[in-house]
């Protein structure tokens, strides 16, 4: 019996579509399992051969731990924020809301045809004011919080400056940049810069002069993976070790806890 691909594909893709066989509820008589792709980033006219080559392991692994009796959430979005959708833009000459709109039709459309279990209601697209808002939120409290080492927690930076003017940082177990000690005295005698210079040795969002992946050409700071041979992925213009302030988050401190 031959196997009609196109056909069977088809009628069976229809019905998982209208059935929604792969939206996840809240289940609390089955075990939970979180299966996360990498999202493609849609600068480009399609899909290249790399993304379906992880997609088809992950998308595997996803249907054998439904068959297993998992409850399976299997998610895809698109990272569609920022220098791959700045520079297809340039190279086009259309606007990136316009180009990425676009483009995210045709991965949308290249995805469905190969037939992932994803659950489609549960997109992402990091272009979208309705999902960056939270990380703006987050980085927000990222940077109006410090990690205290004893309760193990994130606390609010207002009890560090309130602790500050009481006793200085004495008996301060918190993670920080750098080991420092100052009395209460001083930190009442410092000037508003001087004492966001010593919060800024506490915060979880904090500022600091890093070595980085410059690019004059394309205007900002590259990723170890855009870079190959000295210059940059996109577009092959000279990229140069500087050392520049840059935003960073203290993961180290929670790492564990994150674990």
């Amino acid at each position: 019996m031959e196997y009609n691909f196109k056909e069977l594909e088809t009628k069976w893709q229809q019905r998982w579509r209208e059935r929604k066989t792969y939206k996840v509820e809240i289940d609390p008589s089955r075990p939970k399992f979180y299966v996360l792709d990498m999202f493609p980033y849609p600068s480009g006219a399609g899909l290249h051969v790399g993304h379906p080559l992880g997609y088809i392991a992950s998308d595997i692994y996803a249907r054998y731990k439904r068959l297993k009796g998992f409850n399976v959430l299997h998610p895809m979005g698109y990272d569609a924020f920022g220098l791959p959708a700045e520079q297809y833009a340039i190279q086009t000459g259309q606007h990136p809301a316009v180009t990425t709109e676009r483009n995210i039709a045709r991965y949308r459309e290249q995805l469905d045809r190969i037939g992932f279990s994803f659950d489609w209601d549960r997109e992402v697209r990091t272009c979208d004011p309705a999902y960056y808002k939270w990380t703006q939120w987050a980085f927000l409290k990222m940077y109006d919080h410090y990690y205290c080492r004893t309760t193990q927690r994130a606390r609010p930076v207002s009890e560090l400056v309130e602790a500050f003017a009481e006793r200085g940082n004495e008996g301060l177990n918190a993670a920080c940049t750098a080991e420092i000690s100052f009395t209460a005295d001083e930190w009442n005698g410092w000037d508003e810069q001087r004492r966001e210079q010593v919060l800024q040795n506490y915060r979880l969002a904090f500022r600091a002069d890093t070595m980085v992946n410059w690019c004059p050409k394309l205007g900002t700071v590259l990723a170890n993976d855009e870079v190959r041979d000295g210059l940059s992925v996109r577009g092959g213009y000279p990229v140069e070790q500087k050392r520049m302030k840059q935003w960073l988050l203290r993961v180290t401190a929670y790492a564990q806890r994150m674990l």
